[in-house]
Formats: structure tokens, C-alpha cells, sequence
């Protein structure tokens, strides 16, 4: 059975810079078979795009919830097209 792959645009609130946060986002996104990237924005959020299973996509978040100097307080998330791509990266 082939498992839907969805996409999703997302910004993350809460002490999520200077933390490792995108480091720790690309580790774990590689190891979950997602692709996608990360950055840092101005206002102190993290932007991310991140495309594969939903299931897995909600385990990257479980995950990082449960690191040691992260602490998401807030996210959105909206559903967008799916891309042809591979890898995942920091910008």
C-alpha cells in the first residue's frame, strides 16, 4: 500500500534559535526519510518545509518537542503542493 506524501510550510514559535533547533531538524528529517528545509527568520521563528508522511512528519515535531534546550511553543502549519525533490537542507 502506497502511503500518501504530503507537504507542508511551517513556522515554529518559541525558543528555537541558538538551541541547535535546525541542526537537530535536519538530523532527524534525513533519519525519518523526509525532505525539505530550514531557516532562521528575523522575528525569532523557524521556517520549514517539510514533505513525506504525515505520520512521520508529526514524529520530527514529537521528537523535537523532547530536546533538551528546545521548546516550541507554537506552530503552523499549511498544507502546499508536493515537490519533486530529495535531501533535506538548511538555508
Amino acid at each position: 500500500m502506497q502511503r500518501d506524501i504530503i507537504r507542508e510550510h511551517i513556522y515554529v514559535d518559541g525558543r528555537v534559535q541558538g538551541v541547535g533547533f535546525r541542526f537537530r531538524a535536519m538530523q532527524f528529517a534525513i533519519q525519518l526519510k523526509l525532505t525539505g528545509w530550514v531557516r532562521n527568520l528575523d522575528d525569532g521563528r523557524v521556517e520549514m518545509e517539510l514533505q513525506g508522511e504525515r505520520e512521520k512528519i508529526n514524529h520530527l515535531f514529537e521528537i523535537l518537542k523532547r530536546e533538551r534546550f528546545i521548546e516550541i511553543d507554537d506552530y503552523e502549519a499549511d498544507l502546499m503542493p508536493v515537490k519533486d525533490e530529495s535531501g533535506f537542507q538548511i538555508r
